[in-house]
């Protein structure tokens, strides 16, 4: 008997494998949105920009 429950358990996953065909996800990954960058490297970045703007547009006062 014990043998018979086994395989009527497996027929089950089997058929539920079946049902589940081509119904399933291109990935199991979280599929959040990543950006390639972290925040902190993203401020610095903007920092280093804005602050050299800042200074070219001084300098070219002080210039004129």
């Amino acid at each position: 008997m014990a043998g018979k429950q086994r395989m009527k358990v497996a027929n089950e996953k089997h058929n539920t494998k079946i049902t589940t065909r081509g119904n399933v996800p291109k990935t199991l990954r979280n599929t959040e949105n990543k950006y390639p960058v972290g925040p902190a490297l993203m401020a610095l970045f903007l920092f280093v920009v804005c602050g050299s703007a800042v200074i070219q547009i001084i300098q070219s006062i002080r210039m004129a």
